[in-house]
């Protein structure tokens, strides 16, 4: 029993940055379903329900018991998992087949995103950790979202709400960046990968929109399609490329130890393994899919190792409770 008690306090005490564990456990799920591993990735998919579940719980008893200490929270860049868990939960839900729980989730996350964005960004300070990108990640999530529903459903003004929000999110990245300690890449604890994940993050976004266009749904003209496209691919190279310095930066420089942080590492690789793949679909580049698939199971053994080092976190933590 005292080491049940003891895991339920860490639990309680996890911060908001937490989300990071549904973000990447909800992304490996989007992106084992797009290779066809279905099985295994409703596994994953099951996994981030349980995580999202308990996370909102302590978000929920955070803000009625605690409401200093959830305003606090919700200032900081991590609270925007919360936005970000709850729309790449959608996403996944939204192939699942009936679109009451996806657009359930998109309105919660459309809910979160308008309280904690303010928040967030009246607080924002110069040399930032990685997770300053999360302002533009939890918009781009939420524009992948809503585009994904809009095409599902032909509703037009869904995918013009998210081709709003797709540009939004690359001015909110512009601004991040100009807020990111750059030495990060070097002493980062993990959520410096999301220089790189709002970047595919974003070419998600674009795929998206792109896929969402059709004779049926006219959305925009010849010329915003083609600036689209372009945009998408830009970004696509900016994100495999970052993908490329990060890794380099971590032989210079390994961080082997456990991080909770470590998940903001998991959900960028994820992300550029489904946006590679989405790319690859939407315009018709058949060579990158098996890049993209290569960076799925790249993605999958990089959870497997931070799921690890959080179990073998939690058993010493009880340990010490006991």
């Amino acid at each position: 029993m005292p080491g049940i008690s003891g895991l339920l306090t860490w639990w309680a005490q996890r911060p908001p940055a937490a989300g990071a564990a549904v973000m990447a456990t909800g992304i490996v799920s989007v992106g084992l379903h797009e290779t066809g591993a279905e099985t295994l990735s409703r596994a994953f998919l099951a996994v981030a329900c349980v995580l999202w579940l308990a996370l909102a719980a302590v978000f929920a008893v955070r803000l009625l018991v605690k409401p200093r200490l959830w305003a606090a929270e919700a200032r900081s860049p991590g609270g925007l998992t919360a936005v970000a868990a709850t729309a790449v939960l959608g996403t996944r839900f939204s192939a699942l087949g009936p679109r009451t729980p996806a657009e359930a989730l998109l309105a919660l996350a459309a809910v979160l995103w308008a309280v904690l964005l303010f928040l967030v960004l009246r607080h924002w300070r110069p040399r930032m950790p990685g997770t300053v990108f999360l302002a533009c990640v939890a918009t781009q999530e939420l524009a992948v979202l809503a585009a994904t529903l809009a095409a599902a459903g032909s509703t037009v003004w869904l995918a013009r709400a998210a081709m709003v929000l797709f540009w939004l999110g690359l001015i909110l990245y512009g601004l991040a960046l100009a807020h990111f300690d750059p030495r990060q890449l070097l002493q980062g604890a993990g959520d410096h990968w999301i220089l790189g994940g709002a970047l595919a993050n974003s070419a998600l976004c674009g795929a998206k929109l792109l896929a969402a266009n059709s004779a049926r749904m006219y959305l925009w003209n010849d010329d915003d399609t083609y600036v689209l496209r372009n945009v998408t691919v830009v970004l696509l190279v900016l994100d495999l490329t970052g993908y490329a310095v990060l890794l380099a930066a971590e032989g210079l420089r390994p961080r082997l130890r456990y991080d909770e942080r470590r998940w903001s590492t998991v959900f960028p690789m994820g992300m550029s393994a489904v946006s590679t793949l989405a790319v690859a679909a939407a315009l018709g580049i058949g060579w990158l899919n098996p890049p993209g698939r290569a960076l799925v199971w790249v993605a999958v053994a990089a959870w497997l190792a931070v799921a690890a080092g959080a179990v073998l976190t939690v058993r010493a933590g009880a340990a010490e409770a006991r």
